[in-house]
């Protein structure tokens, strides 16, 4: 197997901290074209969302990448333990990220607004308590269903032939998805994980399927080419969806998107992959964010609406450039200080349990 990890560091680490740094802009631009926007605004943010909208794909490769390589290290891992760590790393950090964004920031609430304890719970459940928790509430379902990713990790192990067929069954599936996705009438299936199951499945190959990145990373010019043209064709249907620009129809259920988000998974994971393999400076500072990007992505609209609301006398575009910054950091901040809180907290527990 080619060495793809630098100490606790994996392509996965590379694929979730771009993601994470980059899905603030999509919130941020939620915000911005409440203003609303000039026309040449308006372009400027359609050209950059749909730059970054790679980003629910790219995490959720990146996810399930990591957990199938600890996974294959740790083959004794039980069920148990599987779903122990992930309760403490993943739900309750968004069962308490919710919670304070359904009782101290209700006007973030999508859809329609909670009146009682039913449709509180309904709000929490399925991401509508926050702009962004959309795609936590489809993200948790892989974590659920992640036995099932490592049966099909085990049974492709390191035969590229089946690895080729449980891509091209998902991408089969997944054509017919796009093609139904149109007619169906509701909101909802942004919350189910089938709707994005091409780049779990694709994640989940790519770690014992390692050869992959080093036959990439000859071809990488090719890929970034590919990249620039996957993007070229994102901003044609931009400019031909016309003024004013809807952030919305830049659906991730096109194949544009599709081709653009595997692009740009891709492009990330052969930077990953030389940047470890030449024991790059990034490999490090990659690895931190990685380890507090899920939190900080649970967090971050939480701080972008607070500092929004600090910033309404600066015009749009300078309050962009505060905004952005400014959030990142609350969010990696936060992030990282409620861990050593959190850490410090049991410590002192344990001292006085003993």
């Amino acid at each position: 197997m080619v060495k793809v990890t630098a100490g606790k560091t994996d392509i996965g680490d590379y694929l979730k901290a771009t993601a994470c740094t980059l899905v603030m802009f999509q919130s941020l631009f939620g915000f911005a074209m409440k203003q609303p926007p000039t026309a040449s605004q308006q372009w400027g943010i359609g050209l950059i969302y749909d730059a970054v909208k790679f980003t629910a794909p790219a995490f959720i490769f990146g996810i399930l990448y990591t957990i199938i390589r600890v996974h294959a290290q740790h083959p004794e891992q039980t069920y148990g333990t599987y779903y122990r760590r992930q309760w403490s790393a993943m739900f309750v950090p968004t069962i308490w990220w919710t919670l304070a964004y359904l009782l101290i920031l209700p006007q973030v609430q999508q859809r329609t607004p909670y009146i009682n304890v039913k449709s509180f719970l309904w709000q929490a459940v399925n991401g509508n308590a926050a702009p962004h928790l959309w795609y936590n509430s489809m993200m948790l379902q892989f974590i659920l269903l992640m036995p099932l990713f490592w049966a099909l990790s085990d049974w492709a192990g390191t035969d590229a032939k089946r690895g080729w067929w449980a891509l091209a069954i998902t991408g089969a599936l997944y054509a017919a998805w796009l093609v139904v996705f149109p007619h169906v009438g509701t909101y909802l299936v942004d919350r189910v994980f089938l709707s994005f199951l091409p780049y779990g499945v694709a994640g989940t190959l790519g770690w014992r399927l390692s050869g992959w990145l080093p036959w990439l990373d000859r071809y990488r010019y090719g890929l970034v080419a590919g990249l620039l043209a996957a993007y070229g064709w994102i901003t044609w249907q931009l400019v031909g969806r016309g003024l004013p620009v809807r952030l919305g129809q830049a659906s991730y259920y096109q194949w544009s998107m599709t081709v653009y988000a595997f692009a740009v998974i891709l492009v990330v994971a052969v930077g990953g992959y030389r940047q470890m393999r030449h024991a790059g400076k990034s490999v490090g500072p990659i690895h931190w964010l990685a380890t507090y990007a899920y939190r900080a992505f649970l967090s971050h609209v939480f701080w972008l609406t607070l500092i929004w609301g600090l910033t309404t006398g600066l015009p749009l575009v300078p309050r962009l450039l505060v905004c952005y910054p400014l959030t990142w950091l609350a969010a990696f901040a936060s992030a990282y200080g409620f861990h050593l809180a959190w850490q410090a907290l049991k410590r002192r527990l344990l001292v006085r349990n003993a």
